[in-house]
């Protein structure tokens, strides 16, 4: 199952995070998401679990607990939208 974690600190690192999912089964993955132009952490990320109740106790045990001093929103990540809106032809933006 795929975790979306909200909140984060930008001091955050990847192993606090895995420490703090681990402790309810098996983390295969942390992906802290961070700004494209910067490198610098958006205070957000995914910590991916391959056993679901583990990844669903995870979920109701950390969502509004407290890590490195931020309150922290978790829950099960939405699939990826696309928000690209498509052209209509004859038209050019300004």
């Amino acid at each position: 199952m795929n975790i979306y974690v909200g909140n984060l600190s930008y001091t955050t690192n990847e192993d606090s995070l895995r420490n703090a999912f681990e402790k309810y089964g098996e983390v295969e993955r942390v992906n802290i998401i961070t700004d494209r132009d910067t490198g610098r952490p958006r205070g957000f990320a995914f910590v991916e679990m391959p056993d679901g109740k583990a990844a669903t106790d995870a979920i109701a045990a950390l969502d509004g607990t407290e890590l490195e001093g931020r309150s922290l929103k978790v829950n099960e990540a939405k699939p990826k939208r696309d928000n690209r809106s498509p052209r209509r032809p004859g038209r050019d933006r300004w």
